[in-house]
């Protein structure tokens, strides 16, 4: 286990009810397996588990990516443009 440091954006943050939260998780734990966690701890994520972008350390990650140890992962909501 190690831990790591969840960001989350714009309405994101109304979901969780917090900007931020330190969480350990086991070493191999993908991105996919961190959001199925989180959506698990705080439902109103499920809406929009399928279009949020995920960031570890400031770079875009896939759902496949493994989180290194210590990682600062950033959830952002969709974004519509136009």
């Amino acid at each position: 286990m190690h831990k790591v440091k969840v960001l989350f954006f714009a309405t994101l943050r109304d979901y969780v009810g917090s900007k931020s939260l330190e969480i350990e998780i086991p070493f191999g734990m993908t991105v996919g397996g961190l959001t199925d966690l989180l959506v698990a701890t705080y439902p109103l994520l499920e809406k929009v588990k399928n279009s949020m972008m995920v960031a570890i350390n400031r770079e875009y990650a896939a759902n496949e990516q493994v989180i290194p140890e210590g990682a600062e992962i950033a959830f952002f909501p969709p974004v519509s443009g136009g």
